[in-house]
């Protein structure tokens, strides 16, 4: 551990209580800071100390009637945030992207990581008073595993081929082939771990191990959560109540906040965001992140069937323009694949698609056509802007022979109804964290939200392998190719990177690093915030 790590430990140990304000100074002044420069930390982090009590109410851009309980089929920005603060996880991400233990408290691996041996934290109860135990985990893994799973995490757990108790709290998983990052898999949201009745997990109770309880739920409406006062650790759930609002109109979402109806909203207007930056009343925050949005095609219909059309697609893409147009600067551009600049094995070398109708030609003449007529539906349930993208892609591809026929799509339903339904649409995904996550949940052949269906021999094989690949430059050599695969052989555009940028009332307190791997802080505002006043 360097110097730095050692002051973000003892910085979230006073935070979170776990030693008092004169054990900090002592663990500072050990490093050779100054006395002063301690003081200011110490102030820092006790300025940011949570408080417990009150409600706070959040609107989010996100919420449809479909929504379900079953956490294998969490989607977008309601239900996973309701998922994660009324469940516990075996491992979760920090604001800082590394995997900590969850329900796990600890783990080791074999040499080859094919078996994963988990301690289990003791004293954990679920909400209805019953203990935690060994066999609640595996029955709550298998509900993603099994050709009848319906779940988007089976692809993470896939490689499983047995689960044991080794007593009330550990759980040995042998894996078929090696997996590095299989800690980091446990800790998607869609990994709950629930009661285990009759064999199988209880999902359809709301019954979860984590920091609120669930009160209510109207699906595509909105959620009430409530403080479990028996979570194991008092680091997290602050807030006595929280309530959700199902806000899918920009314009609704963003009245709601400036009028203080609600303390927390996501998915700001960036066309609006410095407007509202200069209210004395609320607070914008832009986290630069893996979030972003893509406009996948079904590659297994025509026309988007043949790489040349969804190459000559991708090269009549503006993307500057989507940066400045869409994103105001919020942002960067992408390269079709959903790997983000700061993570650990991103291609440097892979060359950057440009603007290049001629090029987009190029790859119509190689496909057999003069002009394409094709349609776009987008909808802002998709991404605020995402309307205006089209319109966007509509004027770029124009000079190319491509003529785009925009489809406004309604809000409701636009996920079950539209979204890999119709052959080409908008699209956004928070990302993940690690490469083998991202890869594994959306470009993997069969997978439920590989969005395009896009299905590549040479990928899956290069998946199994780097997952299981333990000499870092090999990996990257595999992740490199693998980016270059989907940016030039797969059936998604992806042109642009966005910042999550959401706005919080003065009413919120939170920590000074807010995590970046999923949309307002992680999607773990509930357990991380608390009411300041």
């Amino acid at each position: 551990m360097n110097k730095q790590q050692f002051l973000q430990k003892l910085e979230r140990q006073l935070m979170a209580q776990d030693i008092d304000r004169r054990q900090f100074m002592r663990g500072v002044l050990s490093t050779g800071i100054a006395v002063g420069a301690a003081t200011m930390l110490a102030d820092r982090a006790l300025a940011a100390t949570p408080k417990k009590g009150g409600t706070l109410r959040a609107g989010l851009g996100h919420g449809a009637t479909s929504d379900t309980l079953d956490p294998g089929l969490f989607a977008a920005g309601f239900m996973i945030p309701v998922g994660i603060a009324m469940n516990g996880y075996l491992t979760a991400f920090d604001s800082e992207n590394n995997v900590q233990p969850g329900l796990a408290e600890s783990w080791e691996a074999s040499p080859d990581a094919t078996v994963w041996n988990f301690k289990l934290r003791q004293g954990v109860e679920f909400h209805n008073g019953r203990s935690v135990t060994a066999q609640d985990v595996i029955t709550s893994i298998n509900h993603h595993r099994g050709v009848d799973s319906t779940s988007a995490a089976a692809p993470l757990v896939s490689s499983i081929v047995e689960m044991k108790s080794d007593g009330p709290d550990r759980v040995v998983i042998t894996l078929g082939a090696g997996n590095a990052d299989f800690p980091a898999a446990l800790a998607d949201y869609h990994i709950a771990i629930q009661p285990e009745i009759d064999g199988k997990m209880d999902w359809p109770s709301g019954i979860g191990c984590g920091p609120y309880s669930l009160e209510n739920l109207e699906p595509g409406v909105s959620a009430k959560l409530l403080r479990n006062k028996n979570y194991w650790t008092d680091a997290e759930g602050h807030v006595d109540e929280w309530q959700l609002l199902a806000l899918l109109d920009t314009n609704a979402r963003m009245t709601a906040a400036l009028t203080g109806d609600v303390d927390v909203a996501d998915k700001i207007d960036v066309k609006t965001a410095g407007r509202l930056a200069g209210n004395p009343n609320l607070n914008v925050h832009s986290i630069a992140g893996t979030q972003h949005y893509s406009f996948p095609m079904l590659t297994n219909a025509a026309p988007f069937d043949d790489n040349n059309v969804r190459q000559a697609l991708k090269w009549g893409i503006n993307r500057e323009e989507l940066v400045e147009k869409i994103l105001f600067g919020y942002g960067s551009i992408g390269n079709d694949h959903p790997i983000g600049s700061g993570q650990k094995y991103f291609n440097t070398e892979l060359e950057q698609k440009t603007y290049d109708p001629d090029k987009a030609k190029f790859f119509l003449k190689e496909a057999g056509l003069s002009s394409l007529d094709v349609e776009l539906s987008a909808s802002d349930a998709a991404f605020a802007g995402a309307i205006d993208s089209a319109l966007l892609f509509q004027n770029s591809m124009a000079p190319a022979g491509i003529n785009v026929k925009v489809s406004r799509e309604p809000n409701d339903g636009y996920w079950s109804d539209i979204w890999m339904k119709k052959g080409w649409v908008a699209s956004y995904w928070g990302g993940r964290p690690i490469e083998d996550l991202m890869f594994s949940l959306a470009f993997k052949s069969g997978v439920s939200w590989n969005e395009s269906f896009w299905s590549n021999e040479r990928f899956d094989s290069l998946l199994i392998e780097a997952r299981a690949e333990l000499d870092e430059n090999k990996r990257r050599e595999m992740y490199w190719e693998m980016q270059d695969l989907v940016a030039n052989k797969g059936g998604v555009a992806i042109p642009m990177f966005a910042s999550y940028v959401f706005a919080t009332r003065p009413s919120i307190g939170m920590p000074d690093t807010l995590g970046s791997n999923l949309d307002v802080d992680g999607q773990s505002f509930m357990q991380r915030w608390w009411k300041e006043s």
